[in-house]
C-alpha cells in the first residue's frame, strides 16, 4: 500500500518529460556539466591527448554505455526516484537506492561552490576585468576570501533552484532546451577560433593551434609503461563516472519520467555520442590554446587549468581575448548549471517519495541544504581550511573530502552493487525486456550483458580498491 502511494505521489508531482528530445537533452544536460568542461580537458592534457582520448573513447561506449542503459531502464521500469527504484525491483536491495540518494547530497553543494566560482570569472569578463583575472593570485587570493565567495554560491544556487520549481516539462526540458543548443554552438565556435591560433614565445619559437590539434588528438604510446597505461585507464574510468552522470541516482529519476513508447536504445546512444562529443570539444577548444601559449609546461596545469591558465591564455590573445574569455565562462556556467539541476532534481524527487511533500517545499528545503553545506564548503578555504591526507594519497580540504567520499567512493561502490543486482540477481533479461518494449532493438546487447556481468564489476573493483588505497600505482 505504501509502495502504491510513493508511486502516484511520484507521479502526481514528477511529471514526465514531454518528448524523447526533450529527455535527450535534458540527460545529456545533465552530463554535459564540469566533468566535460572543466575535468576532462586538464586530464586530456595531463597525459599528452590522443592517448587518454582514445583510451576514454571506448571506455564510454562499453562501460559507460552499461551503466548509462541500466540506469535509464531500471528508472523507467520502476516509475520511481533511485530511493525506492532499486527495492521495487529487488526487496533486499533498497540500500543501493539509499546509497545512490547520498551521493547527489554531498555533491550539490560543493558542484555550486565550483559553479559559484565559474559566475564569477564570468562576471570578471564581463566587466572588463578579464586581464586581473590572468594574475596569479587572482584566484586564490578570491577563494581565501570570506564573503564574496558564498555570494555566488548562493546566486548559482539560487538559479538552479528557480529551473527545479519550474518541474520537469517547463523547468528541466524548456531550460535545457534552450540552453543545450546554444552551448553546442558555442563550444564549435572556441573550438574553431582555438585552431587559428599562433604565438611566438620569448625564445621566438612559435606553436600554432593546428600543432596543438595533433598533440591533443594523435595517441602517442611510445615511452609508456605498463604502470603508466593504467595510471591513464584508471584516471578515464574515474572521469567517465563525472562526466555521464551515472551512479548517482539521476539517470534513474530521469529514466523513471521517460514514457514507455519512447525508443530506449536510441534515446541512450544519441545521449552518450552528445556527452562524448562535447568532452572532445571542449579539449579541442582549451587544449590547442594551452599549447598555443604555454607550450607542453602549460598541460601539465592540472585542476587549475580553466581558472588560472586559461584567463592567461585569454589575455594573450589580445583584443580578442576579453571577447572570447567572457564567451567561455558563460558557456560553462550555462553547462554548470545544467548539471547541478539535475543534481538538485535527484535530491527533491527522492523528497517528494520518501514524505510526500510538494516540489515547492522540497525545493525549498534542499536549497536551504545546499546555502547552509555550500557556505561551509567556501569556508574550507579560509577559517576551516585544514589538510587531510586521504587513503589514495591525496591531501584534501573540504571540498576535496567530499569529492573523494562521492566519486572516489560511493559512486564505484553504488555501480559495483548494480552491476551485482542486474548482472547476476535479477539477470540482464530484466533490462533487455524494458529496453525492447514496443519491439524496438537493443544494439550491443551481447556487449551489454558480458559488460554488466564480468567486465564492468571488475573494473569497479579495482577503482574502489585503488580509492580506498589497497594498492596504489
Amino acid at each position: 500500500m505504501i509502495k502504491g502511494a510513493v508511486m502516484n505521489e511520484h507521479k502526481k508531482h514528477g511529471s514526465s518529460f514531454s518528448s524523447k528530445m526533450g529527455f535527450i537533452l535534458a540527460a545529456a544536460g545533465s552530463a554535459v556539466g564540469l566533468g566535460n568542461l572543466w575535468r576532462f580537458p586538464y586530464l586530456a592534457a595531463k597525459y599528452g591527448g590522443g592517448s587518454f582520448l582514445l583510451i576514454y573513447v571506448i571506455l564510454a561506449v562499453t562501460f559507460g554505455f552499461a551503466l548509462m542503459i541500466t540506469e535509464i531502464a531500471l528508472g523507467r521500469k520502476t516509475g520511481k526516484s533511485a530511493l525506492y527504484a532499486f527495492s521495487t525491483l529487488h526487496e533486499k536491495c533498497g540500500f543501493i537506492g539509499i546509497l545512490a540518494s547520498i551521493v547527489p547530497i554531498i555533491i550539490l553543494p560543493y558542484y555550486c561552490v565550483i559553479g559559484g566560482w565559474v559566475i564569477k570569472f564570468a562576471w570578471a569578463f564581463l566587466t572588463g576585468s578579464g586581464n586581473a583575472a590572468a594574475a596569479d593570485d587572482y584566484f586564490s587570493n578570491f577563494i581565501a576570501r570570506t564573503g564574496e565567495p558564498v555570494m555566488w554560491l548562493v546566486f548559482f544556487i539560487l538559479a538552479t533552484s528557480v529551473v527545479i520549481l519550474l518541474g520537469v516539462n517547463k523547468g528541466i526540458e524548456n531550460y535545457s532546451r534552450i540552453l543545450m543548443p546554444i552551448l553546442l554552438v558555442m563550444i564549435v565556435g572556441i573550438s574553431i577560433f582555438s585552431m587559428t591560433l599562433s604565438h611566438s614565445d620569448a625564445h621566438g619559437v612559435t606553436r600554432t593551434g593546428l600543432q596543438g590539434l595533433k598533440v591533443y588528438l594523435v595517441p602517442n604510446f611510445s615511452g609508456m609503461t605498463l604502470k603508466d597505461f593504467v595510471i591513464v585507464f584508471v584516471d578515464a574510468l574515474g572521469q567517465l563516472f563525472f562526466s555521464i552522470s551515472v551512479a548517482m541516482g539521476i539517470m534513474v529519476t530521469y529514466g523513471s519520467y521517460v514514457q514507455k513508447e519512447t525508443n530506449l536504445m536510441r534515446s541512450i546512444n544519441q545521449i552518450e555520442w552528445f556527452d562524448t562529443a562535447v568532452a572532445l570539444l571542449a579539449g579541442l577548444m582549451i587544449v590547442p590554446a594551452v599549447y598555443t601559449f604555454m607550450g607542453t609546461e602549460g598541460m601539465s596545469a592540472g585542476p587549475g587549468l580553466m581558472f588560472v591558465s586559461l584567463p592567461k591564455i585569454f589575455e594573450a590573445m589580445g583584443a580578442a581575448g576579453p571577447v572570447i574569455g567572457t564567451i567561455f565562462f558563460l558557456m560553462v556556467s550555462f553547462a554548470a548549471v545544467t548539471s547541478s539541476v539535475s543534481v538538485m532534481e535527484s535530491i527533491v524527487s527522492n523528497i517528494i517519495d520518501r514524505f510526500h511533500v510538494s516540489r515547492k517545499k522540497g525545493t525549498v528545503l534542499v536549497t536551504i541544504y545546499a546555502c547552509i553545506v555550500g557556505v561551509i564548503v567556501c569556508l574550507g578555504y579560509n577559517v576551516l581550511y585544514f589538510e587531510l591526507k586521504l587513503p589514495n594519497g591525496a591531501v584534501a580540504q573540504i571540498l576535496d573530502l567530499m569529492d573523494y567520499l562521492s566519486n572516489n567512493l560511493l559512486m564505484p561502490t553504488v555501480a559495483l552493487l548494480s552491476c551485482i543486482l542486474i548482472g547476476w540477481v535479477v539477470k540482464p533479461q530484466t533490462i533487455i525486456d524494458e529496453v525492447t518494449i514496443g519491439g524496438y532493438k537493443f544494439g550491443r546487447k551481447k556487449l551489454y550483458i558480458v559488460m554488466v556481468k564480468f567486465i564492468a564489476p571488475v573494473l569497479l573493483a579495482a577503482l574502489l580498491l585503488q580509492s580506498l588505497g589497497v594498492f596504489s600505482l
